[in-house]
């Protein structure tokens, strides 16, 4: 291959033979690693409060990863084929440069999600020393919102990532693989614990949905499920982009489909139950429900005295930690990684990607996007489908409906290849892409702005679904426009 050294490093390039080890075992490993989080835990929690059943609210969670599962797939499989990062295979459809676009949208979003969870590792550290009294509750400081000993313990947590991080790429597959069991038999455990402890999992299961007759919310099931459903798909619609940055070193397509097809619906569906079950089990052990895991380690401290209580905190809070660093490191470093190297591969690493996204994790100042449920799942998660929608959309067009899986790998590293477009951006893909956010854009923000405006109806329906929306908007208006102005990319295409 004869690139262009201002397309390609080492850590962008096709992986090689060697290097495409990861298995099914492998593959299905990334997906729980990444699974068992706090954010996961709460998912099923939050649309109960919203008013579904238990049922109801795992059902969604099921679905929604479900129907996410079909892009994962799909855009993993270039990944497999041509072993080349999620930012270059960006280069096919929106051009050599144009590509920085939606890599630097997905590593943005990608940088909020690295300080969401940095935010619950570091407040699992922290309420840890509040139930040993190693640390007393402070006053929380007027400019960014918390107190000292919290952002103390954030930070703290933020170095031990970063200290991975800079082992590379390679160290992420060693750690999902090593956390994987031990992350499913803690979980597992803190069913068995919660059931005994309580003699039962109290009434959640058997308490109706606040839609149906009589409730407080009746007749307004699918005003709260679509949106939901929209929140369930845009939770992973970040990895639907970015998974070939891992599915590079897959063995086969075999490898990287059935393992996703292990690791993601079935995992996301039993921690949803999970976080149900242990919920509403807390009311009966502790007088008060606790939705948010980090709670009980400090619960589990102050329930008794002595070696046993400060051990049983020790091991929820290296469970919560390890859950934390399984799901950040690899969901929400990556991505924003490969797209800063993809601006300047001569001049960024994986490690200065890596640094940066989490210096920006920390200036998004994680603890206000994740301290409200209702703007956590319908404006945050809703957010990130409007943008990310459109942009899978149109990939999944370009390399399957377009190109029929042929790529020309040389000319994913040149200038002046197929891919060139208009000086390196292809305007249809970025036109389309424009036209695949503006109808969910004004609903998003209504949601945002939390106003009560009448008359935004059609707006409100049409963000409920808005990763729906961009999804088939970028992908039919592609083909299209594709067909009418393809810029000299797909006719020397045909027929390879």
């Amino acid at each position: 291959m004869q690139a262009d050294p201002a397309l390609i490093n080492d850590d962008i390039r096709p992986t090689r033979e060697d290097e495409r080890h990861w298995s099914v075992l492998n593959m299905a490993s990334l997906w729980v690693g990444m699974v068992v989080c706090v954010p996961a835990y709460t998912l099923a929690g939050g649309l109960v409060q919203a008013g579904m059943s238990a049922w109801q609210a795992i059902f969604t969670v099921m679905l929604g990863n479900l129907i996410v599962l079909v892009p994962m797939v799909l855009n993993g499989h270039p990944g497999t084929k041509y072993g080349v990062p999620f930012p270059v295979l960006a280069r096919a459809s929106f051009g050599i440069f144009g590509a920085n676009i939606p890599s630097l949208i997905r590593g943005l979003v990608a940088c909020g999600w690295f300080g969401i969870n940095t935010w619950v590792g570091g407040s699992a550290i922290y309420q840890l020393l509040l139930a040993v009294g190693w640390a007393t509750p402070g006053a929380a400081d007027l400019v960014i919102g918390i107190n000292p000993a919290e952002l103390g313990c954030f930070l703290l947590f933020w170095l031990v990532q970063m200290a991975i991080i800079w082992r590379g790429i390679e160290s992420i597959r060693v750690l999902e693989t090593l956390a994987a069991p031990l992350l499913l038999i803690m979980s597992l455990a803190l069913v068995v614990w919660a059931y005994f402890a309580a003699g039962g999992f109290g009434d959640a299961f058997s308490q109706p949905s606040q839609f149906g007759p009589g409730g407080a919310q009746e007749g307004q099931f699918w005003s709260v499920f679509l949106p939901s459903l929209t929140g369930m798909v845009g939770f992973w619609a970040t990895l639907a982009l970015n998974i070939p940055d891992f599915t590079r070193y897959a063995k086969s397509q075999r490898d990287q489909v059935l393992g996703q097809a292990l690791g993601l619906p079935t995992t996301m569906t039993l921690f949803a139950f999970i976080g149900v079950a242990v919920t509403s089990a807390t009311a009966g052990i502790f007088g008060e429900t606790l939705s948010n895991p980090i709670d009980l380690v400090g619960r589990f401290a102050q329930g008794g005295s002595g070696v046993g209580a400060a051990l049983a905190a020790m091991v929820a809070m290296f469970g919560l930690a390890v859950a934390t660093l399984s799901t950040n490191i690899a969901a929400n470093v990556v991505s924003p990684a490969n797209a800063l190297i993809n601006l300047a591969p001569s001049k960024v690493s994986f490690r200065m990607g890596g640094l940066v996204t989490g210096l920006v994790g920390i200036a998004m100042l994680p603890w206000k996007l994740f301290e409200d449920p209702n703007g956590y799942i319908f404006v945050w998660l809703g957010g990130i489908g409007t943008l990310l929608g459109p942009v899978t959309g149109i990939l999944v067009a370009d390399y399957f409906l377009l190109r029929r899986t042929e790529l020309d790998l040389d000319d994913l590293y040149r200038r002046d290849g197929r891919y060139r477009y208009l000086s390196g951006f292809n305007p249809t893909a970025l036109v389309v892409f424009v036209l695949g956010v503006l109808p969910c854009l004004p609903g998003f923000l209504h949601a945002a702005l939390g106003a009560t405006t009448p008359g935004w109806g059609v707006f409100d329906l049409i963000y409920q679904q808005a990763w729906f929306v961009g999804f088939f908007i970028g992908m039919i208006l592609y083909i299209i426009a594709m067909k009418l102005f393809p810029y000299g990319s797909l006719a020397p295409q045909e027929g390879t």
